[in-house]
């Protein structure tokens, strides 16, 4: 069963361009070894972390999109382990936070096609009735 997940690593900030885009390759070649499929791939750039990692300050995140499975994560979390210049990395699966979000706007949009189609409510007279003296 294919989810969806987030993979957030940090790398060195004294990574070359080079060595980035081959790290990031590698890793797109494993999602498709694995029948896996890289969504979308975000380089946020040089960031300063909040606490020292490794002797680092600062650090190069990277953001990638995956769509696959349990397998298939589990290998790229090892593949990242194992790589010298990976400081940090978090995965999270984000398919039924999507899930989530999608039905609340379905209930949002039908709440906004009711109120659209109810007819607006009569006007109450305005005239206050006579009094009797």
């Amino acid at each position: 069963m294919n989810r969806t997940y987030e993979l957030m690593f940090i790398v060195r900030p004294d990574m070359t361009e080079e060595d980035q885009e081959k790290l990031v390759s590698t890793l797109e070649a494993a999602v498709s070894s694995a029948q896996g499929a890289v969504k979308s791939m975000e380089k946020w750039g040089k960031r300063r972390l909040a606490y020292v990692v490794r002797g680092f300050h600062d650090g190069l995140y990277m953001l990638l999109t995956v769509e696959g499975n349990g397998a298939l994560i589990h290998e790229l979390e090892r593949r990242l382990r194992v790589t010298e210049p990976v400081i940090k990395f978090l995965t999270v699966r984000i398919d039924e936070e999507q899930k989530r979000l999608n039905k609340i706007k379905a209930i949002r949009d039908a709440r906004r096609k009711v109120s659209a189609s109810a007819p607006p409510a009569e006007a109450a007279p305005t005239e206050a009735p006579a009094a009797s003296a």
